[in-house]
C-alpha cells in the first residue's frame, strides 16, 4: 500500500480501538467526518467491509479485526522504537501501564515504585487493579502481573516475589465451638468465605495438595466476597473460615488473631511475576521497572 495510505490505516486503527468515529476523531485531532472518509476509502480500495457501523456502536469485522491486529503490532512498533531512540538523549521517561492484582499492586509494586518513581521524575506508571485476567496487547498494557503458574507460555515473565502458600484460617472464637478440619472434605461442615473472581469465571474452588494428589473443593458459607482484604476481615469477624496466601495471614497467625488448618494440605507454589509480550522492545523505562520489580530473594 502506497505511503499516502498510512493516514487512512492509522484513522481505521483509531476507529477499531475506540469504537466510535468521534473518539478516534478527537483521538486524532481532525473532524470525525474527515476520520469517516479515510476508512470508507480504505475499505474501497481493499474491496472488503472493515467495520460494522450502526447508531449505537462501531465494530470491527472479522476482516477488520484481522487487518487491526497485524497494523496494530506494526504501528505499535514504530511508535516503541521512535520512543525508544527519542530516550537516547533522556532520562526514562514516558507511562508504562500495568494490569495487575489489588494485592500484588499493595505488596510490590506500590513499595517498588516509590523509590523509583523519585528517582524518575519523569517517569510515569498507571495501574489498573483488577481480579479478573485482562488480555495486555488487546488492551495496550504494556506488561501485567500475575502468579507465575497463570501466566501464558507466549509472554516472557520475570519473577517479582517469593513463593506463596494458601492458608486456611478462622478467629479463635469460630474454632470455640467448632472441631478443626483435618481434610479437605471436612469442610463441607464448615462455614467458609467464598471468593467470587471473574477469573475462574466464578466462586473460587479452594486447591489443595498432599504427597502428589491435587484436590479442588467447592465450599459453601454464609458469605461471599470479590476482594480478599474483605474476607480477610470476615475471619477475623469470626465469619467462618477463609484460604488466602500466606503473607496476608501471618502476622495475624502469629498474634493469635487466626488459627491456621489444613497446613498440611497447602504446598507453596510460584508467586507474582511480571509479564509482558516477548516482542516488546524495551524502554529505558520500562528497563529499570523490571530491575526495580525483579525477585532477588
Amino acid at each position: 500500500m502506497a505511503r499516502t495510505n498510512f493516514n487512512d490505516l492509522l484513522a481505521f486503527r483509531a476507529v477499531a480501538t475506540e469504537r466510535s468515529f468521534t473518539r478516534a476523531a478527537a483521538q486524532m485531532g481532525v473532524s470525525p467526518s474527515a476520520v469517516s472518509h479515510a476508512v470508507r476509502g480504505l475499505e474501497e480500495r481493499l474491496g472488503l467491509r472493515l467495520l460494522h457501523r450502526t447508531t449505537r456502536s462501531v465494530v470491527a469485522t472479522e476482516a477488520g479485526a484481522r487487518l487491526l491486529h497485524s497494523v496494530g503490532m506494526l504501528f505499535d512498533g514504530v511508535e516503541a522504537e521512535l520512543a525508544r531512540l527519542g530516550e537516547l538523549r533522556d532520562r526514562p521517561s514516558g507511562t508504562i501501564r500495568i494490569t495487575t492484582s489489588a494485592h500484588a499492586a499493595k505488596t510490590l509494586l506500590e513499595p517498588a515504585l516509590v523509590p523509583l518513581l523519585a528517582e524518575y521524575p519523569e517517569l510515569k506508571v498507571e495501574i489498573s487493579a483488577d481480579s479478573g485476567f485482562v488480555d495486555i496487547v488487546a488492551e495496550r498494557f504494556d506488561a501485567g502481573v500475575r502468579l507465575g503458574e497463570t501466566v501464558a507460555r507466549d509472554m516472557v515473565a520475570v519473577r517479582i516475589g517469593p513463593d506463596l502458600r494458601m492458608v486456611a484460617a478462622a478467629s479463635p472464637a469460630y474454632f470455640a465451638t467448632r472441631a478443626a478440619p483435618r481434610v479437605p472434605h471436612d469442610l463441607a461442615r464448615h462455614n467458609c468465605i467464598n471468593l467470587r473472581f471473574p477469573t475462574y469465571g466464578g466462586l473460587y474452588a479452594w486447591e489443595f495438595e498432599k504427597d502428589g494428589r491435587a484436590l479442588n473443593v467447592r465450599v459453601e458459607g454464609q458469605v461471599t466476597v470479590n476482594d480478599t482484604a474483605l474476607a480477610l476481615q470476615a475471619a477475623m469477624d469470626g465469619m467462618g473460615i477463609a484460604y488466602l496466601t500466606d503473607d496476608q495471614v501471618l502476622p495475624l497467625l502469629a498474634e493469635g488473631r487466626l488459627v491456621r488448618v489444613l497446613e498440611d494440605w497447602c504446598p507453596p507454589f510460584p508467586g507474582y511475576h511480571l509479564y509482558y509480550p516477548s516482542r516488546r522492545q524495551h524502554s529505558s523505562g520500562f528497563a529499570v521497572l523490571i530491575e526495580a520489580l525483579r525477585y532477588r530473594g
